[in-house]
């Protein structure tokens, strides 16, 4: 029981991880750009959703306030592309990276002026609600985030295979001249997938906000989320889901049979072995070309 305890808690942590880790591999597959606040994003929307639910803010119906939560992040990455990424374009890409790990500074600066700094819950009905098999306890914030993960996985997958507009995207994070060329408006796309990103962020954000508290320094999860992209394989949409599961389930069994802190290590040992085994990760997406 205490085995499947830990692998039911594994995975629901594991598919947090590897909903962030999926906004790094969306804004990587269509810009080539490492997002390093997506970590952060995922923050903001938890605290946009908790300050229009919680009683003593707004008190709003907490469906509502996904809604408007996830509309809010996606219009905030949609503009972040729209007004300053683009007049980045040319730089390189470590002035692209450096650009958005100074926007994780502004905003866990921001949601801690706005929220503060201390840890508060958000009231979810699903927080706190358990049901039990026998001697297992299956909480519905867990199960619920498991559920979410491999519906909103579905979701993608038909979005990206069967919508014209998931194809456009496709073609234009592989290939951005003959998109153009074919009519495809990418500077748009790339707008959309921003927007994307953020909305996926958001969704990560209110099931971890479910599980347990939040507070501004929770944006730095999005570490974590950015070695399980690695792990995985980080041009893989499916590789990001892999790469957090995996990292979700070496967590708790090295926190309960490991000396304490090594929980914290074991994901960052995983991706060093990876970068020296596998270095594109487990999905790898990348070809060798003859020339």
């Amino acid at each position: 029981m205490d085995i499947l305890q830990l692998i039911v808690s594994g995975l629901a942590n594991g598919c947090v991880y590897g909903l962030i880790a999926l906004g790094f591999v969306l804004i990587y597959k269509a810009t080539e750009a490492v997002n390093f606040a997506q970590g952060d994003f995922m923050m903001l929307g938890a605290f946009i959703t908790l300050g229009f639910t919680n009683e003593h803010y707004l008190g709003l119906p907490f469906w509502l306030s996904v809604c408007l939560a996830i509309a809010i992040m996606g219009m905030l990455g949609y503009l972040l592309d729209l007004i300053v990424l683009r007049r980045m374009f040319g730089q390189s890409q470590v002035a692209v990276v450096i650009l958005t790990i100074a926007l994780g500074f502004v905003i866990r600066f921001i949601a801690g002026a706005i929220w503060g700094h201390e840890p508060q819950s958000l009231e979810s009905p699903i927080a706190g609600v358990e049901l039990r098999f026998g001697g297992l306890a299956l909480g519905m914030d867990e199960i619920w985030v498991i559920i979410i993960t491999v519906l909103l996985t579905l979701l993608l997958y038909f979005f990206f295979a069967r919508t014209k507009l998931g194809v456009a995207m496709q073609a234009s994070s592989q290939n951005q001249l003959a998109a153009y060329y074919m009519g495809i408006p990418v500077k748009r796309i790339h707008s959309m997938i921003w927007a994307l990103s953020g909305i996926v962020a958001t969704i990560a954000g209110i099931l971890f906000a479910s599980k347990g508290s939040i507070d501004p320094t929770a944006g730095l999860l999005g570490i974590k989320a950015f070695a399980a992209a690695v792990i995985g394989g980080f041009g893989s949409l499916p590789g990001a889901l892999l790469g957090g599961l995996i990292v979700g389930l070496v967590e708790p069994f090295a926190a309960r049979y490991m000396p304490a802190g090594y929980s914290q290590i074991f994901p960052y040992l995983i991706l060093i072995i990876m970068l020296i085994v596998r270095p594109h990760g487990i999905l790898s997406q990348i070809q060798t070309k003859k020339v």
